[in-house]
């Protein structure tokens, strides 16, 4: 049985709160005071919130300016924010030492709208350095661990994010996705989180055209996540891939979820990447738990050859061109993993370059046309369980021995190469109780339909799971 001792607010989901908000039933600093408190009580056992800027957030709270009738109006909500995005005045470090001290002075555009829909930055949330890396971890604030289990990995790198709302310090935190960063540790935290279609939510980059890495919202429940992705989406001129938010907010799709889908369920993604048995088991029972409630589940998934070749190749691609004029001061204190990836991009062809943008494409036709057919593909988050944090990446999965860091982490690859919004929502405890998560991938711009599925497998699967009291060795 899991615990909550803290403040009885923070165990509200976030579009409760703000609808309490909303009716003066309760304020901001009230608010503020009540994270506060629970990150005095669960901070020193996950350490996911190494940045606090509670005073700034008060001065926010006292001077909120917005229009209370859009649709993502979050009213003076607490949030948080990765400590790989800049907040004005607020320490950011992006996980490398050579940051340590980095007080900047502007927000990234993902903040500014944030805060002018009413959301008020509370935290950073830890990061693994760059962001690299499905384990948090850095030399500037340590690690993040798992609130179900101490002792295991949060996931990343969006770990510090997932752990803050597990643990009900906050109700809303942002994440970032390139290789399932907001995806595994929601499911490892038995939390939601949505990777959405590139510029949809948009923020700042020296690499503005590279669009992969997109920004998402995390949350304790698919209609959180509508909730915080309505304040998120919208058009931002500096952002060039950028695109409007649509008429219809993405929490009216929640409202009509429906269980009769036709779900594409893969379970290895047609043999592409390896899965531990206790995974495949507690995947399987909620595909069987879907069929019961009246959805039509089949076995399918389409053709993805060279998927994980081209993954590898977008990626390098990013790392060099964001670091390729970066000064040797930053570069020098990067971790092996890090600089391995900036050794692999800078050392791409053209050809490389040219066969990985063939074989997206034909990727993304081949999932467009899968998506005719179902609602949705439905596939691990990853292909197994949290293991201890102190394995920096796991080394086999499915009795196959994996040579790579991110090869553990290839069932986030399809999404990112197609471009296709995908969603990890909990499906439950595993038999030793830590959550079990599955990631559904949408069709192109989907996310309206892709939340539905996500509520409809919510509802079946008897979530929303937490928040938690850490599970510590001493508890």
């Amino acid at each position: 049985m899991t615990t909550f001792t803290g403040p009885e607010i923070c165990k509200l989901e976030a579009h409760k709160v703000v609808a309490l908000l909303r009716k003066g039933d309760i304020s901001s600093e009230e608010l503020i005071d009540a994270s506060v408190a629970r990150l005095a009580q669960v901070e020193p056992d996950v350490n996911a919130v190494p940045v606090v800027c509670a005073d700034r957030a008060r001065a926010a709270a006292k001077t909120l300016d917005g229009d209370p009738d859009h649709p993502g109006w979050l009213a003076g909500l607490p949030i948080g924010i990765k400590d790989l995005t800049p907040v004005a005045d607020v320490r950011t470090t992006f996980g490398t030492k050579a940051l340590a001290d980095n007080i900047p002075k502007e927000s990234d555009p993902i903040v500014t709208r944030l805060e002018a829909h009413g959301g008020v930055v509370m935290g950073k949330t830890n990061t693994p350095e760059f962001g690299a890396g499905a384990n948090t971890f850095n030399d500037v604030f340590g690690a993040t661990l798992n609130p179900w289990n101490t002792r295991m990995n949060a996931g990343g790198s969006s770990g510090g994010a997932a752990v803050s709302l597990a643990t009900g310090s906050l109700w809303l935190s942002h994440g970032s996705d390139h290789g399932g960063s907001l995806r595994t540790p929601a499911a490892y935290c038995g939390i939601v989180g949505l990777r959405p279609s590139m510029g949809l939510c948009a923020s700042a980059s020296v690499t503005g055209f590279i669009g992969e890495g997109v920004q998402g919202p995390m949350a304790r429940s698919v209609t959180d996540c509508a909730l915080f992705l309505d304040a998120m989406a919208g058009f931002e001129p500096r952002a060039p891939l950028s695109f409007p938010a649509p008429e219809t907010p993405y929490q009216e799709a929640v409202k009509r979820a429906d269980t009769k889908l036709r779900i594409g369920f893969a379970p290895d993604l047609g043999g592409f990447a390896p899965v531990d048995t206790d995974m495949a088991e507690y995947l399987q029972r909620a595909m069987t738990a879907m069929e019961g409630a009246g959805a039509t589940v089949e076995e399918a998934c389409p053709d993805l050859t060279d998927l994980e070749r081209t993954y590898h190749v977008i990626r390098g691609g990013m790392w060099a061109a964001n670091f390729i004029k970066a000064p040797k001061n930053l570069t020098q204190h990067f971790k092996p993993t890090l600089a391995e990836n900036l050794s692999f991009g800078l050392s791409l062809t053209a050809e490389d370059i040219a066969k990985a943008q063939l074989s997206r494409s034909l990727i993304y036709d081949n999932m467009r046309g899968f998506l005719d057919r179902y609602d949705v593909l439905a596939c691990p988050v990853v292909g197994n369980m949290p293991h201890p944090q102190s394995e920096e990446w796991v080394r086999e999965v499915g009795g196959q021995t994996l040579t790579g860091y991110m090869d553990w982490l290839s069932f986030a690859f399809l999404a990112t190469v197609a471009g296709l919004p995908a969603i990890s929502v909990p499906v439950g405890l595993s038999d030793d109780g830590m959550p079990v998560g599955i990631q559904l991938i949408g069709p192109p711009r989907g996310e309206a339909k892709l939340l539905a599925a996500a509520r409809a497998v919510e509802m079946v699967m008897g979530g929303p799971l937490g928040p938690i009291d850490p599970v510590t060795s001493k508890s």
